[in-house]
């Protein structure tokens, strides 16, 4: 991109620890665009638990019109111990997603120098991996319903939906970022057709049809939970993965801890076809059980925010983040204690703008 580019954000906090990490992620973001002549204009919209108390809704009735005028969205976490997640997601995180159709959501696990991964004989940069998670349909796709509610008798039905076009496009953007990528150029499907034989087939289908476009591309299929132990014991052997919307949600969790923490874990909600704003958001929730601690660990908004910088064109300030925070990490100097260090939030986020410099 040109210098002096501008950009619209709409800035969603939300609760606990989101408020605290997407300060620094700000803080890094405005470092980053003066470096390399970015011009950044951040609407704050306090949509939240706190917003749903008093309102009794987590967002105004028109704030999905009001985000659509953003070039992006940056988000910090949703929930709260009083309320049940079903109320928080559907309230605010899972409109925005499928209201501007971020049917992908991309979450990388990196194990960085300087990061101690719980498993065994994995050092720096053996696990780099990223999973593409299909992010409007699938399991969450909110389709169901109660009968006899309160009763001894109470059912409850929750349907999959996977359409051909839903799963096509999504594993066709894995097979696209896999040729980008400079690592082995493999993808790797994550089903449960053994015992989902509806949906699932049709997510094993539209794999094989996307794949034969690619024949540069090694594939191979695994069960899930074949793919649960694999993260464990060989993640080694993984470079992209794709899987529907709830396979994505739990293995980007194993992979965020194989990797160190959950404070290192960044996510990108994308409409690759850039009709809407894109929403990019650290993985770790809330974390009430630290909230006003200053503990939280910035990093994965940080990154998450150097996601957002490159779905926007700026590649070469993306890549300086993404240096500085790894510079940080592998320096061990200024580290939160999640990843053993003593540091707080606000100092890892001081400590990655002076790595900037």
């Amino acid at each position: 991109m040109s210098e002096n580019s501008e950009y619209r954000v709409a800035v969603i906090r939300g609760d606990g620890i989101g408020v605290e990490v997407i300060e620094e992620g700000i803080k890094v973001l405005e470092a980053a665009g003066q470096a390399h002549g970015i011009s950044w204009s951040f609407s704050e919209f306090p949509w939240s638990s706190e917003y749903y108390i008093k309102h009794g809704r987590m967002m105004p009735s028109d704030g999905l019109d009001t985000l659509a005028g953003f070039d992006a969205i940056y988000f910090g976490a949703v929930g709260h111990p009083e309320i049940q997640d079903h109320v928080t997601l559907s309230g605010l995180l899972l409109p925005i997603r499928r209201t501007f159709d971020q049917y992908v959501c991309e979450r990388p696990s990196v194990l960085y120098p300087g990061v101690e991964s719980p498993l065994k004989g994995q050092g720096p940069g053996d696990i780099d991996m990223v999973v593409i998670r299909e992010n409007t349909e699938g399991e969450y796709a909110d389709v169901g319903g109660f009968q006899y509610t309160g009763f001894p008798e109470e059912i409850g039905v929750q349907t999959g939906i996977f359409t051909r076009k839903g799963c096509e496009r999504v594993i066709a953007y894995a097979f696209d970022l896999a040729r980008r990528r400079d690592r082995a150029r493999h993808v790797t499907s994550v089903t449960k057709s053994n015992a989902l034989g509806y949906g699932m087939l049709v997510w094993d289908r539209a794999f094989e049809t996307v794949a034969k476009r690619y024949p540069d591309i090694e594939t191979r299929s695994l069960l899930v939970d074949a793919a649960c132990m694999d993260f464990i014991r060989r993640p080694d052997s993984f470079d992209v993965v794709v899987a529907s919307n709830l396979f994505g949600d739990i293995l980007t969790d194993i992979g965020a801890i194989i990797t160190g923490s959950m404070g290192m874990a960044s996510s990108g909600n994308i409409d690759p076809e850039r009709r809407f704003p894109s929403m990019f958001e650290p993985v770790h929730g809330t974390a009430p059980d630290i909230e006003g601690k200053g503990i939280a660990n910035p990093l994965a908004a940080i990154l998450s925010g150097a996601m957002m910088m490159r779905h926007l064109g700026e590649d070469a300030a993306s890549d300086s983040v993404e240096r500085a925070a790894l510079k940080v990490v592998e320096l061990g100097e200024s580290l939160t204690p999640d990843l053993g260090g003593t540091s707080t939030t606000e100092q890892v986020g001081d400590a990655v703008v002076s790595a900037l410099g």
